[in-house]
């Protein structure tokens, strides 16, 4: 009685299972045997009771293999393992296909650039370095803030001003100081006071505003280490200024080496960058975009410092319009000179570049003297090629001679063109020679209304006379190969104050 006693409760426990086909399932886990159960459903809980033990040793994701199968049999009496076992078993199965825990880490974005950080503490420290680099007295902090106008959680920056923050606990603390008739008093007080313009020593000057220029977005993720990056290195790449491409737009006055020079980029470098500009002679037009680099960081900030400051200055210039001069012809009626002031300014910056600037206080010292300026109106004539088609055979400038008795100068340009083609008056104006020149052969010498002349030269055959006043695109003559010549072709000059200029330049 005592062994059968001893047998009922050391021993394995034995069912007797009905027969309804297989009803003993021995569970393997990654190929190795875990234990016996009556059904696979107890195993499904049991491996289910095991990830969570396993996933309680640690505060980070841990994956491991966790491939279960179970093998049937039909038995009439059988033993099979308690839960507890079973998990035990399992968990031990699990430790030995543990891969490498994923840490719960965050993902910043910035504009394209991305990097991983290990914590919300070292994100808030990255951020926060960036504006420092603008804050010195660190009056400014950053904190992170869910996107409301997103559907995932994402998170995004906000930026507080300890200074205002103060200001508002202070005016909070006055509001609750202020009852009865002191709240009265001080409202009707402050509806009679009057406007008293502010001191240069009224301002409070230094940094007013700070704000990122580049939306920040902050997400949640589950990664390996390696693919985190280590706080200063994360620091040293969004706060290092790298080259960006920015449009420029062009205004009146522009060149390019200029602007080349404004945006401190070599003119080459500007050249290459913009398929519209051939070389440093290629036209350009107030309102025309072009590619530039700046130097600029992953994190822009921007900021708004309020500055006192004594400088010089020049007074805007006046002009006065003459509507019968051409709008190329000015005359200075006044010399300017400087005048000096003391400024109070709100000057607002993206990086260490300014923006914009807006006077508050001024006073002047001793005003400057503007500069006046006549100005024509008029628009001036424009300019057109004389003839359509052709090869352009040799252009303004030095060259060598391509025939007897021809200059090594070339004042004009020619362009190749068969004998007969139509030469149109390049601009309106009044022919002032028609006829033979020396050198020139048959040629049309024509004066525009802007003081300017055209010429056209070795023609075959002339079909307008001295003093005929002709409009833009008339037809005036034949191209030819007189004179001295080494083919048929056009030669075209422009004469400005009686000297030759390159005709290119002004073809529209």
């Amino acid at each position: 009685m005592l062994a059968i006693f001893a047998a009922i409760l050391f021993f394995p426990t034995y069912h007797k299972l009905e027969s309804t086909g297989d009803n003993i399932f021995t569970v393997y886990l990654n190929g190795m045997q875990v234990g016996v159960t009556d059904s696979p459903e107890r195993a499904d809980t049991c491996l289910i009771a095991a990830r969570r033990r396993l996933a309680a040793t640690s505060d980070e994701l841990v994956l491991a293999d966790a491939e279960m199968s179970c093998e049937g049999a039909e038995v009439l009496w059988g033993t099979v393992n308690s839960n507890s076992t079973i998990v035990s078993n399992m968990v031990t199965e699990l430790r030995k296909s543990v891969k490498e825990t994923l840490n719960r880490s965050y993902t910043v974005k910035i504009n394209e650039y991305t990097v991983n950080l290990a914590s919300t503490e070292e994100v808030l420290a990255l951020l926060q370095a960036s504006l420092n680099r603008y804050d010195s007295k660190q009056e400014y902090y950053v904190d992170l803030v869910l996107d409301g106008n997103r559907e995932l959680n994402v998170l995004t920056t906000q930026i507080y001003s300890a200074r205002e923050q103060k200001a508002q606990e202070e005016e909070a603390q006055e509001v609750m100081a202020s009852v009865g008739i002191n709240e009265e008093l001080d409202r009707m007080l402050a509806g009679v006071e009057p406007d008293v313009e502010k001191d240069f020593s009224d301002y409070e000057l230094g940094l007013k505003q700070l704000s990122f220029g580049d939306t920040v977005e902050v997400v949640e993720s589950y990664l390996q280490s390696y693919e985190l990056t280590p706080l200063e290195q994360a620091v040293e790449e969004v706060t290092k200024e790298q080259e960006k491409e920015q449009i420029y737009e062009v205004v009146s006055g522009d060149t390019l080496s200029q602007i080349a020079e404004k945006n401190e980029i070599p003119l080459a470098d500007l050249i290459a960058m913009n398929e519209t500009i051939e070389n440093e002679n290629s036209m350009i037009r107030a309102g025309d975009e072009l590619i530039v680099t700046v130097p600029e960081p992953e994190l822009s900030v921007e900021r708004t410092e309020e500055v006192y400051y004594e400088e010089d200055y020049e007074a805007e210039v006046i002009y006065k319009d003459n509507d019968d001069w051409y709008t190329t012809q000015t005359r200075t009626l006044q010399e300017p000179s400087a005048g000096h002031r003391k400024v109070v300014a709100d000057v607002s910056y993206r990086n260490n570049e300014e923006v914009s600037r807006e006077i508050l206080k001024e006073d002047i010292t001793y005003e400057a003297v503007p500069k006046i300026v006549e100005r024509g109106t008029k628009i001036p004539p424009t300019y057109i090629k004389p003839i359509s088609g052709g090869r352009q055979s040799s252009g303004f400038g030095r060259r060598k001679a391509p025939t007897r008795g021809a200059s090594t100068y070339h004042k004009g340009v020619d362009w190749a063109t068969p004998v007969g083609t139509a030469v149109m008056a390049s601009s309106a104006g009044t022919v002032t020679k028609a006829g033979w020149g020396s050198g020139y052969g048959y040629v049309v010498y024509i004066n525009h209304a802007d003081g300017r002349q055209t010429r056209y030269g070795h023609l075959s055959k002339i079909l307008v006379s001295q003093g005929q006043t002709v409009s833009q695109g008339q037809k005036i003559a034949l191209s030819g190969n007189t004179g001295v010549s080494t083919g048929p072709h056009v030669h075209f000059e422009i004469l400005i104050n009686g000297t030759q200029v390159n005709p290119l330049q002004y073809l529209n």
